[in-house]
């Protein structure tokens, strides 16, 4: 028989966002959070710091080892149900990616070190295996920037220091795929396999299957770099943070006619679909950093908490991976991407 909680223990009614990574941020509301002393609360079995803590509102931040996503909320002398949340688990640090990871159709995981513009770094591409061993894939290349795979399997990289998209194949075999492309920072393969390469500048290139190359469309110059992906509609997603804190996301028809899509995140980077067609995008809304999910009917929430995120990517087994300004964790989110092509 179940033991029952006493009517004096802390009860949560709700925790936003379901998600957080190190560094992110819990909201936790319910009631008899403050009994005989400040409320504690616990991440699994590691105590998380509190930044606001009162009877009915509570806001801790997710603790450096934490992993476990059962919260518990204590008040001194007793204990709250636990809430299950999912909770990121680090993979790889002492990385720096500016863009979303890559997953291969087996989950492998690749990931940048791109240093500052003009430097020159040991190894510019990381690979994560299944059993999240890091080792390194590609050495020779400046400024990696944006990765993508296309239906073969084959990586394909841009570098926004000499403007080329290289090709990679599984083994990291590296060639020039085509140059030519300015500040190139993000890269997606549609399903006709022509590939879309943004420039810092605002122009979005088009290259065909034959590596022909045409302008597909113009937007506002960005400050960082823009980040692509496909919808399930097939029109192409653009996000790029700007000196606006009320960035857009955009998206682009298939003759090349941009409209904004959402409107209202601060500096919006890596997107990626899931398999029902919402959007999650690396960004702020309303002061909360994290990943931002978009839905089809335009509403958004915060979907996940934490500080420095750039990018993100989902794995087959349904996890998503989520890539801040140094490292790379794994949240087992059940969720299906959307193929990437």
């Amino acid at each position: 028989m179940a033991l029952r909680k006493p009517n004096n223990a802390p009860h949560i009614s709700q925790i936003t966002p379901t998600a957080a990574i190190a560094g992110g941020e819990l909201q936790i509301r319910g009631k008899g959070f403050v009994k005989t002393d400040r409320p504690r609360v616990l991440i699994g079995d590691v105590a998380a710091p509190l930044v606001i803590g009162s009877d009915s509102f509570v806001i801790a931040r997710v603790p450096e080892g934490a992993s476990a996503g059962e919260v518990v909320v204590a008040n001194g002398e007793h204990s709250s149900e636990s809430w299950a949340c999912d909770i990121g688990v680090l993979l790889a640090e002492n990385l720096h990616p500016v863009a979303s990871p890559a997953v291969d159709s087996f989950g492998n995981i690749f990931t940048t070190f791109s240093g500052s513009r003009g430097q020159k770094t040991p190894v510019a591409v990381y690979r994560i295996d299944l059993n999240f061993n890091m080792k390194p894939f590609i050495n020779d290349l400046m400024n990696a920037t944006s990765l993508a795979f296309d239906r073969h399997g084959q990586l394909y990289i841009s570098s926004r220091y000499d403007g080329i998209v290289y090709q990679a194949t599984p083994n990291g075999n590296m060639s020039v795929y085509v140059e030519g492309m300015g500040v190139a920072t993000g890269i997606a393969f549609d399903r006709e396999e022509n590939l879309y390469v943004g420039d810092r500048s605002g122009t979005i290139f088009k290259i065909s299957p034959s590596r022909q190359i045409f302008v597909f469309a113009t937007l506002e110059p960005s400050i960082a770099a823009y980040h692509l992906a496909f919808g399930p509609d097939g029109y192409l997603y653009v996000s790029g943070p700007t000196t606006s804190s009320f960035d857009a996301v955009h998206r682009i028809s298939h003759n090349g006619e941009v409209e904004v899509f959402y409107r209202g995140l601060g500096r919006p980077q890596g997107i990626a679909f899931d398999a029902e067609g919402r959007l999650y995008v690396a960004a702020s809304i309303s002061g909360r950093r994290g990943v931002v999910r978009i839905y089809p009917n335009g509403a958004a929430d915060l979907y996940l908490s934490g500080p420095g995120i750039v990018g993100l990517a989902f794995t087959p087994s349904r996890a998503l991976v989520v890539a801040t300004t140094n490292a790379i964790y794994r949240v087992d989110a059940g969720i299906k991407g959307m193929p990437l092509v």
